[in-house]
């Protein structure tokens, strides 16, 4: 993989396993070349209940993007779901090793790692630190200070962390499915590379990724992320919702969701008729899309009032400059961003992926975690720019924190 600079982006999800595999050519650009999908049943609200189950829908994508790609697959950046993840905000500080008094790339290492040494409880562990800013003597808004000259050299960053059991689980199913981690990074991140512009990162904007088993809900101002939640409901509540209403079998209810559902009845024409089969097996019957679309409507707005709900709670009560982008599974459907530009009363838009093969809204976590790689350099085994990629071997953090404080 190294070999040819090549990605592997995996998005363990509720209701599918989603590999993309993603090579960096001599200009930086990305050229997505593998995808492999496969239906997840281990999963519940993001969480894994079922080892043996996960395990398998990993190793049937990655086989599926191995065929494409037409080489092995040893290891992979894994997405992870913001439901047992926490933002933390800290400080280093650290001065200039140099004589010359010039910051390297060392020394924005070290205060990374200074950064890092915060009390934790011990059912959690760090995932990622993201530098918001760095302070050169008290001169602050720097983004990247490496060349310049200064004695103190500070950072501002964004500790995100994680339940130690959740990520533990979720890296052993990987090691059990034949693959090496590369590095977690967080869904939220990974979707903003794909979906959000500079300037909308930058004016305040809402990322809502509607998934099958949960929504997150990420606020990005100023350039980074501000906050992250998730919120337990998704696509497959709406197929359940349909199951029920229409008495069908879920898996039909999946597939006419699918094929004909739409979130708003009014985009329905009147008059037309679909065949559905009924749960006991008797003969199909006719039924209309819009009856579809009204069982489909109060689920897609309970989602989008209970992210409306999040925001407020973390202080987002007016809408934010840049409205709220959408992506995910549910997203897809046809009436989401009006009625989500209803319920928040701010412009939407969906956002999907701009390659061939992998155009939709449901790739955006897995081509987003290659750009996030790709960008923050983590393919090359750096990454201090945008924050790097942590492993989950967190003893192996703190002797390499110790060691460069006793240089």
């Amino acid at each position: 993989m190294a070999r040819r600079n090549l990605i592997c982006g995996m998005d363990i999800g509720t209701s599918h396993v989603r590999a993309i595999v993603g090579e960096i050519l001599n200009d930086g650009s990305v050229n997505i070349i593998g995808v492999g999908t496969s239906p997840s049943e281990g999963l519940k609200k993001g969480v894994i209940v079922d080892l043996d189950k996960t395990v398998e829908a990993i190793v049937r994508a990655v086989e599926e993007a191995e065929r494409m790609v037409g080489s092995s697959i040893p290891s992979a950046y894994i997405g992870i779901v913001g439901s047992h993840v926490g933002l933390v905000n800290n400080r280093g500080v650290v001065a200039v090793s140099g004589e010359d008094k010039e910051i390297t790339e060392e020394d924005v290492e070290r205060v990374l790692q200074a950064a890092r040494v915060i009390a934790l409880p011990p059912d959690r562990e760090i995932i990622d630190v993201l530098p918001r800013e760095f302070i050169v003597d008290g001169y602050d808004g720097i983004r990247d200070p490496v060349g310049m000259v200064g004695v103190r050299l500070e950072v501002d960053a964004m500790i995100i962390t994680g339940m130690v059991t959740s990520i533990r689980n979720l890296v052993r199913c990987v090691n059990r499915a034949g693959l090496e981690i590369d590095g977690l990074v967080l869904n939220s991140l990974a979707n903003a590379e794909v979906c959000l512009s500079r300037d909308e990162k930058e004016l305040g904007v809402v990322l809502l990724d509607m998934g099958g088993g949960t929504t997150d809900v990420a606020v990005f101002q100023h350039g980074h992320l501000k906050s992250v939640a998730v919120i337990p409901v998704g696509g497959d509540h709406i197929t359940n919702d349909i199951a029920v209403g229409l008495r069908t079998p879920l898996q039909v209810a999946e597939k006419f969701k699918l094929e004909h559902g739409v979130a708003l009845p009014s985009l329905v024409p009147d008059g037309s008729y679909v065949e559905l089969q009924h749960i006991a097996g008797r003969e199909a019957r006719r039924v209309q899309p819009r009856e579809l679309a009204m069982i489909i409507e109060p689920r897609v707005v309970e989602i989008l009032q209970m992210a409306a709900g999040e925001l407020r709670r973390a202080g987002c009560g007016e809408p934010l400059p840049a409205g709220v982008v959408l992506t995910g599974g549910v997203a897809v459907m046809r009436g989401v961003a009006e009625l989500a530009e209803q319920v928040f009363n701010a412009p939407a838009r969906v956002s999907q992926p701009g390659y061939i093969g992998v155009r939709s809204p449901v790739y955006s976590t897995g081509v987003g975690i290659v750009h996030y790689v790709q960008r923050t350099g983590g393919f090359q085994g750096r990454g201090r720019k945008g924050g790097r990629s942590a492993l989950p071997d967190l003893l192996q953090r703190v002797k390499n924190w110790f060691t460069g404080m006793f240089e």
